[in-house]
């Protein structure tokens, strides 16, 4: 209802006037210029190659405005008319600066494309409702322009990353991820998964009572999983290690700790002890099996030396859980 009511109070594009066209052309490539300079600020350090390229498609950018801004001073005058993309309906919003910084590699190359793809939309629909035959020829030879823009980066990705630049680039960015995401969240699903068996196992077998073994299980993977967060995220940085965001960390290994121990928790749902039980023992060698998996896809482990580790840890812990629990 809110989103109704904020996009009736944007302009219908079909009622700008032509100076209106002209200046929302003017701020669009002005916008788009500075989010390629963001995208080339945020990538120099680590992907300086990319980083250029993104400098080169702001000049590119900024080239139409001074275009676009000698025809206004022509038609129209000096004063140009504050008008932007937000102020009229039909575009997609852009995120502001704050959040450009999370995006990817990746997901900034599509961004740009998306931006181009809607320049060139916007620069065709505003040729059709001109009248002036040098501001329409002006608005359907940049439709043109945005239209090879495709064309353009991928040539100055060619010029400023070749193969082997790309290649390494992309590698940073999977590494990147690794350190930040991959790494504290397996290291938490590890420590949820192989810590929390013991004390859900000796509670079940102790008790025999479902309920409680899920209440012991919840309670130890809803505290693990925060106390492995908060060291994870206080333990280090990012800034010297280089693995990112000290929040993003945190995150992933608190809430893989909780999964993990929460896996073979969840099973004590269940009314009766021996489902429970088998069901949450199965559940554990899924878990035990799926460390090992990852730590061979992104660890780069050999899978039987990670299975057998992962699974014999596992194992052993879990006997010891039952072993107690019926002493």
């Amino acid at each position: 209802m809110l989103t109704t009511f904020f996009s009736r109070s944007r302009r219908a594009f079909d009622s700008l006037s032509e100076q209106e066209i002209l200046a929302l052309a003017i701020s669009s490539e002005e916008d788009d210029a500075r989010i390629y300079l963001a995208y080339a600020d945020h990538l120099r350090a680590a992907y300086p190659a990319s980083a250029k390229v993104f400098e080169d498609m702001a000049q590119v950018e900024q080239t139409h405005r001074n275009m676009l801004i000698d025809m206004h001073r022509r038609r129209f005058g000096e004063r140009i008319p504050l008008l932007r993309r937000e102020h009229v309906s039909g575009f997609i919003r852009q995120k502001p600066d704050w959040l450009q910084r999370n995006l990817t590699l990746d997901q900034m190359r599509q961004e740009a494309e998306t931006m181009e793809r809607q320049a060139q939309n916007f620069y065709h629909e505003a040729a059709k409702r001109t009248g002036d035959a040098e501001t329409r020829k002006l608005l359907g030879d940049l439709a043109l322009a945005e239209e090879g823009h495709e064309d353009i980066a991928r040539m100055l990705g060619a010029r400023h990353t070749p193969d082997d630049v790309k290649t390494s680039e992309d590698e940073t960015a999977r590494r990147q991820f690794v350190l930040t995401y991959v790494q504290p969240g397996l290291a938490g699903l590890m420590d949820g998964s192989v810590s929390t068996l013991a004390p859900i196992f000796a509670a079940a077998f102790a008790t025999q009572d479902t309920w409680q073994t899920f209440l012991v299980g919840l309670s130890a993977s809803v505290g693990a999983g925060i106390s492995m967060g908060f060291t994870e995220a206080a333990h280090d940085d990012g800034k010297i290690s280089g693995r990112g965001s000290p929040l993003k960390r945190g995150l992933a290994c608190g809430i893989m700790t909780a999964v993990g121990g929460l896996g073979h928790a969840l099973p004590y749902l269940i009314p009766d002890f021996w489902t429970a039980t088998t069901l949450a023992v199965a559940v554990v060698f899924i878990e035990l099996w799926a460390i090992a998996f990852i730590q061979n896809r992104f660890m780069e482990t050999p899978f039987l030396r990670a299975a057998f580790q992962v699974v014999l840890g596992g194992g052993l812990v879990l006997g010891a859980g039952i072993l107690i629990g019926n002493s």
